[in-house]
Parts: C-alpha cells; sequence; structure tokens
C-alpha cells in the first residue's frame, strides 16, 4: 500500500514543524521544500531539517521518509502540499505591501504546484490568509474542494485553550466553535461552546467568555510580544490535524478556509462568485467535502458579515494590484 506523500513548501519555522508533527503521526512520507540562500548557497538549509527530524526516527519511532529539497519536481505525486512560504509583516509595511509581496511568493509557489502536482490538495497557510488562499485558488484552477486554508484550527485551539486555563478542566472536554477570518475578524461562537456537553455560558459569567474571546482574537500578537516572532507550534499543529483528515479520511468537522456562496449568506445566488471564508468543514480524501450550516443569531450574522466584508476587501486588493487574479 502507497503510502500518503505531504510536500510543504516552505522550511521556516511554521513549514518546519508542519514536517515534525506530521513525522510524529507517521502520516506519510515527507518533502520539505525551500528556496536556496542566494548568499550563502553553500547551505541546503531544509535537507539539513529533513535530515536533522529523520534522525528522530529510532527514538519517535517512525518510519516517515523525509527529504529536504530546492527542486519542485520532488513534489510529483503529491497527496497534500502544505503551503507556509511567505514573509511576514514588519514595521513600516501596510497591508498592499505585504499582500503584494506574498501574492507574488504564492502565486510562482501554487503554478509550480499545478505543474507537478495537479492532483494534490492544498492548504494554506501563508498570510494574508483569505488572499492566499483565494490566489492558490485562481492560480492552480483546481477544483474548490481541494484548495483550502488554515486558520479556524489554530484559532479554536487557542479559545479552547485560553477556556481550560480560565476553568481549570481539561482541554480535552471543551468543545468550541467559531466562524469567519483570522484574528479580529473571527467570530466566536460562546452559544455554541461548551464544557463536557455543559454550555459554557452556564460555566462562566460574560465578561470572562467575552476576555476568552478576546484574547483568542489577540493570541498570535501576544506570542509576537512574548518572544518576538509569529507562533509556530500552534499554526502547525492546526495545519497537520487538517492534513491527518484527509490522508486518513477521517471526515473530522473543523474550522476551514473553505469556499462558500449560499452557506451562511456570503455570496447568495451568485454561482462562481464566492469567497473563502473560515466555516465549519468536513474533510475527508475529498478534501472540503461538505460545509456545515447551521442557524445563526441576528447578532452572530452580523459578525458574520462583517468579516465576509473584510475577506472581500483582501480580494478586491489582490486583484486590483493582480489583475490577471480577477
Amino acid at each position: 500500500m502507497r503510502r500518503a506523500k505531504i510536500s510543504i513548501i516552505g522550511a521556516g519555522n511554521v513549514g518546519a514543524t508542519c514536517a515534525h508533527w506530521a513525522a510524529a503521526k507517521e502520516l506519510g512520507d515527507i518533502v520539505l521544500l525551500d528556496i536556496q540562500n542566494k548568499e550563502k548557497p553553500e547551505l541546503h538549509m531544509p535537507k539539513g531539517k529533513a535530515l536533522d527530524l529523520f534522525c528522530c526516527a529510532p527514538i519517535e519511532r517512525f518510519d516517515s521518509r523525509v527529504t529536504g529539497t530546492f527542486d519542485y519536481k520532488d513534489i510529483e505525486n503529491s497527496d497534500v502540499v502544505v503551503v507556509t512560504a511567505g514573509i511576514p509583516r514588519k514595521p513600516g509595511m501596510s497591508r498592499d505591501d505585504l499582500i503584494q509581496t506574498n501574492v507574488g511568493i504564492v502565486k510562482n509557489v501554487c503554478e509550480q504546484i499545478k505543474k507537478y502536482a495537479p492532483n494534490s490538495h492544498i492548504i494554506v497557510v501563508s498570510n494574508p490568509l483569505d488572499a492566499m488562499v483565494y490566489t492558490a485558488w485562481k492560480v492552480t484552477g483546481f477544483p474548490t474542494s481541494r484548495i483550502m486554508g488554515q486558520a479556524g484550527a489554530l484559532d479554536v485551539a487557542r479559545f479552547r485553550a485560553f477556556i481550560a486555563m480560565e476553568l481549570g478542566v481539561s482541554v480535552e472536554d471543551i468543545s468550541a466553535l467559531l466562524l469567519g477570518g483570522h484574528g479580529d475578524d473571527m467570530v466566536p461562537l460562546p452559544r455554541l461552546t461548551s464544557v463536557h456537553g455543559i454550555p459554557l455560558t452556564d460555566l462562566m459569567p460574560a465578561e470572562k467568555i467575552a476576555a476568552c474571546v478576546e484574547r483568542a482574537k489577540v493570541g498570535g500578537g501576544e506570542i509576537v510580544k512574548l518572544m518576538g516572532t509569529s507562533a509556530y507550534y500552534a499554526p502547525a499543529s492546526g495545519t497537520i490535524q487538517m492534513v491527518e483528515a484527509i490522508v486518513k479520511d477521517k471526515k473530522r468537522i473543523i474550522p476551514t478556509a473553505a469556499y462558500c456562496e449560499d452557506e451562511f449568506g456570503i455570496a447568495k445566488g451568485q454561482k462562481g462568485k464566492g469567497y473563502f471564508v473560515g466555516v465549519p468543514a468536513l474533510l475527508g480524501s475529498g478534501g472540503v467535502e461538505k460545509i456545515i450550516t447551521f442557524k445563526m443569531t441576528p447578532d452572530e450574522q452580523k459578525l458574520m458579515d462583517e468579516s465576509v466584508g473584510h475577506v472581500k476587501d483582501l480580494v478586491k486588493t489582490v486583484t486590483n494590484l493582480f489583475p490577471e487574479l480577477a
């Protein structure tokens, strides 16, 4: 039986940690790809990280092969490709500057994926996420079921972690849900959050719930302030949760930046004019196999509409900068 093949584009902190989690879970063989360092061409960072990770195999007892490369040909026949390539926003850089730079990077990456791994599922992690998932869709032309973005899995994990810290209970007993974009655009749903089936609203006062919601929204920024760089353990963990659901056909319902039209009123009646928005999605061997919808309160719908509005603004910026992606 052929093992799954998982390729990770970008061997920085998030990409390398994705490779770590995937190998530890023995999800398949792993290819870690990055570009060559022009200032130090003698170095081969992805190959070095791959070798270091494979040397863990005898101790951690996994048989996944781990390969580092500069060559996109090595991603041939990948089942899943994770895209972490891109730069973080730097001081003095506008949102448009970041979008222009990262769309250019992701555009090039996705052209190579289309060439060498045309049957793969793509999970985009690069920021700004909603714009990068849209870019991947337009560049590859893949079915929308095979293109998705990771943010909600991370945001829900943070929300659950902060609730567990506040209540002093196991994170395993907390079930939570959120919708919409990443960061300030997310729409947490305390009404649908529970602790071993007990509604969160029965266990915590409204002000403490609001504090957990707010902390989840700025969780990434809190980590940047503490260690001077973006988070990578939890983003990678959320990504590999999605990879596992696909390669093992687990039918997990995971908050995912997935393509929506009529769902949640995002682009109602506008066939082919939808957007990639954070929603509960059933992930399996077919990728995004189903969007899970439910009735929202008027307040929740209002917040969702605002979040979708921000996604539309991001996409408009992309198409203004790169008209060929319209």
